[in-house]
């Protein structure tokens, strides 16, 4: 394939566009209230220790996750807003089923993912199927789905909670099935996720299906243009219910690699708000599976740099969920002025093309 310079620049121009615009507003912000701006930005922007850069490597991996389940829906032009109790769901059941331990080892482990997967492709799919029976909005649909999901672990948790114990948790998982991760990072006293590769699958998975499968050209012309795909003869209704289970069983791996490699139960501590940060991952990442990779190392970068805050800037590290805010916002803006650039771009193009076949014609005559 041909590499086209301006197709990469402008690809890249917008989420630079959008991270520069939040450094300033922020920068604006902490200048406001007083605090020292350049100490904020020197503690963020400082080397991190081994063992930071382990929990960067590790938050990145379910943000990449979270955000590659958020993207299938995308390209279809779906709004898949319940990732985050698809996940949460998915993490529970699977928690219950490892700690049971039906299956030795190693086979215990690949036997819950697969459970998890299951429940969050499940889960998803009622949302794919009252839209395509019912016309029901899957925003709405999957928003009151989380609300029902919450509920739901936090019924059956207290049912099957260990005893005696402030923070409730379902059995922990035996140490034959516990993954004590890669040891990558020298110096750092934690280890990488083993699950992680859980991440690097599921993205091949996503460009695959995406560039080299009929599914996945169906998947992107409905997304472009839904009444052009049902003249082609895509089923819109089918692509619908499989987008949503795709969508919802990529969310069902998110909580694997903590579950298995971290916190080896499910629990009132078991990390939350995974799924809406996905979604904030995918549109800075622009849904593409490289994208979200450096898209999901940013926000753990940040993430994990905002600890030390307090400490050395007395400032909240609060002010990193502003600056991601801030760059959702102008990720939008900024994707909306390059695609106005390129579509005057490709127009002076065509006319300076027509121009020039017109003239031959013009001296014969």
């Amino acid at each position: 394939m041909r590499f086209d310079a301006r197709r990469a620049v402008l690809t890249l121009a917008a989420p630079l566009l959008a991270i520069v615009v939040a450094i300033i507003v922020t920068s604006l912000v902490l200048a406001i209230a007083g605090d020292p701006v350049g100490t904020v930005w020197s503690t963020i922007f400082s080397k991190p220790k081994p063992r930071n850069v382990v929990n960067i490597l590790n938050q990145g991996t379910v943000l990449y996750l979270s955000a590659l389940a958020a993207a299938v829906g995308f390209r279809m032009n779906l709004f898949n807003i319940g990732v985050d109790g698809q996940y949460r769901l998915a993490a529970f059941v699977a928690a219950y089923v490892a700690g049971e331990a039906w299956l030795p080892g190693k086979l215990n482990v690949l036997f819950s993912i697969l459970v998890a997967v299951a429940v969050g492709a499940l889960w998803a799919g009622i949302a794919g199927l009252l839209k395509v029976t019912r016309g029901v909005s899957e925003v709405i649909s999957t928003i009151m789905l989380n609300s029902i999901a919450t509920a739901l672990v936090a019924y059956f948790l207290r049912q099957v909670a260990q005893k005696g114990s402030n923070n409730i948790h379902t059995t922990d998982i035996p140490l034959s099935s516990q993954l004590q991760g890669f040891s990558l990072i020298p110096n750092a006293p934690n280890n990488v996720y083993t699950l992680s590769v859980l991440a690097v699958l599921a993205g091949i998975f996503f460009w695959v299906m995406l560039n080299r499968t009929v599914f996945g050209f169906n998947l992107r012309a409905t997304g472009q243009s839904e009444s052009a795909a049902v003249a082609s003869g895509v089923n819109v209704r089918k692509m619908v219910v499989v987008s949503m289970l795709i969508s919802g069983g990529i969310a069902g791996l998110i909580g694997m690699p903590l579950l298995f490699g971290d916190a080896h139960n499910y629990g009132l501590t078991f990390q939350t708000g995974l799924g809406f940060a996905g979604i904030l991952v995918a549109l800075l990442g622009r849904n593409h599976p490289v994208g979200i990779a450096f898209a999901a190392l940013l926000f753990a970068f940040l993430n994990e740099q905002s600890n030390a805050l307090q400490l050395k800037a007395g400032v909240s590290n609060d002010i990193v969920n502003i600056m991601l805010g801030v760059i959702v916002l102008s990720v939008v803006i900024a994707y909306e002025l390059v695609r106005r650039y390129n579509n005057a771009a490709e127009q002076r193009k065509v006319a300076a093309q027509l121009a020039a076949s017109r003239q031959p014609e013009e001296v014969a005559a």
